[in-house]
Order: structure tokens, then C-alpha cells, then sequence
């Protein structure tokens, strides 16, 4: 039977952010160890979002639109506008800095932001290699066409079309619209899925979930019935053997890896962003 899991859902000041993973109930899903749901919102001019310059270590993070647009620098020099439908795929491995802002022309005027951001876990033997920036523009991903359904496959491999990404795990994310009446199957039952419900209705093995539920499926939730017309997205890999820890903006095997991480970012050790260097978020 499918399992659901709430989002804990906090105010950040004009919009909302809901966090599904990771929780008590449900630490990861395949390789993701962190899934935030963004708005949607709508932002006065002049007001919008502005995350400082920040670290991370251990893993990659994959920032995916529905609505609106953000500006991602690093470290490594990148500087890229993501829009509806693109992938930002960042790989931090031995360590990046990266800061999420939004162009004058946005913020100049009213405008809409809704989305998802997603961390995935690097394997043991992955979590310390040369840190990553690949922008992938929607017209560049896998889609799969079907009576009443379309799917994008942003990362790994689904439906039998494989993401341009390179991945350092088996998994797969998939963003789907599906018409009332259509059946969505399991992707693959030999690995961890969740699907979470953007908007619509949908039933599994009889559970109805609706628009911000995440729905952790069973090896046995052979399909997703889609009630009326549903837009979700699956995300999935293989379990992992050795649960990293997650603290802050780090993930790592061992608590000492943590510590350096910490101290590092303390005094001053990680890479600046060119062009944004004069603020940072301090350590918790």
C-alpha cells in the first residue's frame, strides 16, 4: 500500500516552502535525500526570492520550475537563468558555493514563482568528486508521448528515454500531465518511488491523493489512476545500502566530514561566487 507523507510547511515571508523529505517518517527516496515544494506565489515588485551565498558538500541539486524564473551563481563562475521546464543540475562533491537570486527585470515587476528543488545524495565512493554545473533547456530532455499522457524525463532513465544528465546513481525524475481516466505505471518496482501530486487527483491501490500530497508507492502499486487531469512528478532510484547524514547544507558518511564542512565554511575556506562575494548566509 501507497504511503503519504505531509509536508511540513513554513512561511518564509511571501511565499511558502513545504518539505516532504527528509523526515521521521521518510529519510529518502532512492538517492533523494531532500524534496522542497516552492509557492506557488506572486511577489510585488521589488520583493521576490534572494538566497545569499551559501555552501554544500556530498551531494547534487536539481532545481526544476513550473512558473517563474531564478538566477544560479557558483563558484565555478556559472551564471544561468533557469526557466519552466529547464534543469539546473549542480553537483557539489569535495564542495561549492552557490547563490539563488532573481534578475532586475524579474524583480522589477510582479511576478510568479513555483517549483521544486531537490537534493540527491552522491554514492560513498562519489561524495568527494570535482564539484558541477550543467543547464539543460527543456527542448534538450527525453519525452515520452502517450493517448491523454506526456512525460518528461528530467534525470535517469524512465518509460525507456534517459536523461542527458549525468548521474552518479540509478534513479529517475519524471514530470508528468495526464488526462482523467489514464493509468500511470509503476516505473519500476525494483527501485524506491514517491510521486508527488502538483495538481489534480489520483488513486493508488484504492488511497486517493491530491494536489501537495507526496505518495511513497510499494513495490505492489502497480499503476497510478488519474482522476481528473493531474499534473505530478516520480522521483526514485535504488535504495542506498549506507544512509548518508544530512546536516545543514551537507551530506556526508561520516560525522567528522560534517565537522570540516563546518569549520570550513567559518573560516572562510570554500570558494567565493565571482560577482557575488560580499554576502553569505552564516552557519546555523
Amino acid at each position: 500500500m501507497p504511503k503519504l507523507i505531509v509536508g511540513d510547511k513554513k512561511d518564509l515571508g511571501g511565499f511558502s516552502v513545504a518539505r516532504y523529505i527528509p523526515q521521521k517518517a521518510q529519510r529518502m527516496v532512492g538517492p533523494f535525500v531532500f524534496f522542497d515544494h516552492i509557492g506557488p506565489a506572486v511577489f510585488p515588485a521589488g520583493k521576490g526570492v534572494n538566497v545569499r551565498p551559501h555552501p554544500h558538500i556530498g551531494l547534487a541539486t536539481v532545481t526544476y520550475l513550473f512558473a517563474g524564473s531564478m538566477l544560479h551563481r557558483d563558484s565555478l563562475g556559472s551564471v544561468q537563468e533557469i526557466h519552466p521546464g529547464d534543469v539546473n543540475w549542480m553537483v557539489a562533491g569535495s564542495g561549492i558555493v552557490h547563490s539563488e537570486r532573481e534578475t532586475h527585470e524579474v524583480r522589477s515587476g510582479e511576478h510568479d514563482l513555483h517549483g521544486l528543488q531537490l537534493w540527491v545524495a552522491l554514492p560513498p565512493d562519489m561524495q568527494d568528486v570535482d564539484p558541477d554545473f550543467l543547464h539543460v533547456s527543456k527542448n534538450d530532455l527525453p519525452c515520452v508521448y502517450r493517448p491523454g499522457v506526456m512525460m518528461r524525463v528530467l534525470l535517469g532513465s524512465a518509460y525507456e528515454r534517459v536523461s542527458p544528465v549525468r548521474t552518479f546513481s540509478s534513479m529517475l525524475y519524471v514530470d508528468v500531465l495526464a488526462e482523467a481516466g489514464r493509468t500511470i505505471p509503476h516505473p519500476d518496482p525494483v527501485m524506491e518511488v514517491a510521486a508527488f501530486i502538483v495538481s489534480g487527483r489520483v488513486t493508488v491501490n484504492g488511497e486517493e491523493a491530491i494536489a501537495n500530497d507526496f505518495v511513497v508507492l510499494s513495490e505492489n502499486d502497480a499503476e497510478i489512476r488519474i482522476e481528473e487531469d493531474t499534473r505530478l512528478v516520480l522521483i526514485g532510484g535504488t535504495a542506498f545500502a549506507q544512509k548518508p547524514l544530512v546536516h545543514w547544507n551537507f551530506v556526508a558518511y561520516k560525522p567528522e566530514d560534517i565537522d570540516a564542512a563546518r569549520e570550513r565554511w567559518e573560516n572562510g575556506g570554500f570558494p567565493a561566487i565571482p560577482g557575488d562575494d560580499e554576502e553569505h548566509i552564516p552557519l546555523p
